[in-house]
């Protein structure tokens, strides 16, 4: 019977085998390997992936940056410390007036005039600070601005904080995206410091000191305080002091365009590393997702170039690797399911040709045959190859549905001993009708084990039967099993002739059969071969050996054969 090797079918030239032996053939279905190798950067705009990943970041940086400028508490912090130092100032010069007032007799600041501007002059302000002095008329009796560029705390201007780019521009965008929906009204500005100042006079109450914020005429913010003048008990007039036009808001958008300007530059760090990362993920994806239509677009056009390409990324330590290490696995598994169906249909056709061929030959000497002796044998060659094809469609049945009822089929917990002493109830009575000794050894305590109990039933058959039809009269078949650890052994031995040294290795195989030639045509060879599929797929290992008289001299005659199933529990 003739094997193919499988070495020789990855040698073909036509193949594209897994692993670095892959042979690319001449025409790779219009280059895909060169477009895998040239995947680059730029392909990643085609990329939904790379899409997703980079839009997810920055709606996740933008909420944050959006949280912070919300959340931002610098212009409530710079208004109270301002605000603070406001009326320090204003309560400050108010005491250089009331230490300037006579103790005695009426005061009139209107009447001080000349007095009240030359303690003006005498002050030494912080460069924008405005002061106002007010009589108890609301008349305006003096003015001054602090021109001191020494002081600690100079006057912040917009252009100070330096150019803010980012934050005009969103603020005309701003405006150019809510003007269609604005009121057309224009927005109210404040009026001037000094009449923001005179309004703020009737509300001092008990002496205290007022404070307040506003907008002066250009639409910026101005921070005012105003105290009372006293002496004694008596008011004689007002101090109004306000903070430099703007200072506040210049302060806000300064530190508004920093965390922008770090928005900008997180946002470019983010999209970078959001390519690096999506390159990692959606290259390889898109590799194997390549390769999976490569052959989807083969198998659609019948083409038979070879093997699919699927990239190597198992050296990856993540789950693309995981996942490119089971996609090879696989389709290596397929490609041997192939292979393996392939071949089992030429074995099938070569085992099937061998009856056909002897009825054929059969029924055509029946024709000329005139004596009945010579009819009666021929007619039991006929009925005997009937039989053997018989048994052999059957089994090849069987074998061909193995694998899709080894998948259906739902494992359950048994106990292998009980099934083994079932087996042997009905086997033990046909190994004694031919004068066969049947011994059994079994563990005492169950042995639970995790499998499909009708197919394990099925290989334990095999093993039986098979030693009963190697046995004789007078000789013995042993079943026995021992527990080791986190594995079962099941043994069936028997004394019959033994299994051919070179034999060893075969028996396993489909339609390998190793008997006398009186019993030829009586079994499929394929037995021995389901047993081994079906103890493999429960994770198990079996194996055949022969019984010598001593393990030293391995050329010794055996005593019997022996076939070991192990199984993990």
């Amino acid at each position: 019977m003739r094997k193919t090797d499988s070495s020789n079918l990855r040698r073909r030239s036509g193949d594209v085998v897994l692993g670095d032996d892959w042979v690319s053939p001449e025409d790779d279905e219009g280059g895909a390997r060169s477009r895998w190798s040239n995947r680059g950067f730029l392909s990643l705009r085609a990329s939904p992936l790379t899409r997703k990943i980079v839009m997810f970041n920055l709606i996740a940086l933008n909420i944050l940056v959006a949280g912070i400028l919300y959340l931002n508490g610098t212009r409530d912090n710079l208004v109270l410390q301002r605000a603070g130092a406001l009326v320090g100032d204003a309560e400050l010069v108010a005491n250089v007036f009331e230490a300037q007032l006579p103790e005695t007799g009426p005061v009139s600041l209107a009447a001080e005039r000349e007095r009240v501007k030359a303690i003006l002059g005498d002050l030494s302000l912080r460069n924008g600070i405005e002061v106002y002095v007010f009589d108890n008329e609301q008349v305006l009796i003096g003015r001054t601005e602090g021109v001191n560029q020494s002081a600690a705390l100079t006057v912040l201007t917009p252009t100070d904080t330096g150019p803010t780019y980012i934050s005009d521009g969103l603020t005309a965008l701003w405006k150019l995206v809510s003007g269609p929906f604005a009121d057309d009204t224009e927005e109210e500005v404040g009026g001037s410091v000094e009449s923001q100042l005179r309004g703020m006079i009737p509300k001092i109450v008990d002496g205290q000191t007022r404070i307040d914020s506003g907008q002066d005429l250009f639409g910026a913010t101005v921070i005012s305080a105003i105290t009372p003048i006293m002496r004694g008990d008596i008011v004689v007039g007002t101090v109004g002091m306000a903070s430099p036009s703007g200072e506040i808001d210049a302060l806000v958008r300064g530190e508004r365009e920093r965390v922008l300007q770090m928005f900008v530059v997180a946002t470019l760090v983010s999209i970078g590393l959001s390519l690096v990362l999506a390159s990692t993920i959606a290259n390889p994806l898109a590799e194997l997702a390549e390769a999976a239509e490569l052959g989807r677009d083969r198998n659609a056009r019948n083409s038979k170039l070879g093997r699919i390409r699927i990239p190597d990324l198992t050296g990856r330590p993540d789950e693309i690797g995981r996942l490119s290490r089971a996609l090879r696995g696989m389709v290596g598994a397929l490609y041997n399911r192939i292979e393996g169906n392939e071949q089992f249909a030429a074995d099938v056709a070569h085992e099937i040709k061998n009856p056909l061929a002897s009825l054929q030959s059969a029924v055509g000497t029946l024709r000329m045959v005139t004596r009945e002796d010579q009819r009666e044998k021929l007619m039991g060659v006929i009925e005997h190859d009937v039989r053997r094809l018989d048994r052999l469609v059957s089994d090849i049945s069987n074998a061909s549905r193995l694998d899709a009822e080894l998948v259906k089929e739902e494992e359950e917990a048994f106990d292998l001993v009980k099934l083994i002493e079932n087996l042997n109830q009905f086997l033990g009575e046909d190994a004694k009708s031919k004068n066969i000794d049947y011994i059994t050894e079994l563990p005492d305590e169950p042995v639970m084990i995790q499998g499909l109990e009708a197919r394990l039933a099925q290989v334990f058959v095999n093993l039986i039967t098979n030693a009963i039809s190697f046995c004789e009269d007078g000789d013995a078949i042993r079943v026995w099993a021992r527990k080791r650890d986190n594995r079962v052994l099941v043994v069936v031995e028997d004394t019959g002739p033994g299994i051919p040294d070179d034999s060893l290795s075969k028996v396993f195989k489909r339609f390998y059969s190793q008997r006398p030639q009186e019993h030829f045509g009586n079994n499929s060879g394929l037995g021995l071969a389901i047993s081994k599929q079906i103890v493999e797929a429960h994770g198990g290992v079996i194996w055949a050996e022969n019984i010598r008289p001593t393990e030293a001299d391995i050329t010794s005659a055996p005593l019997g054969a022996r076939f070991v199933v192990g199984l993990p529990v």
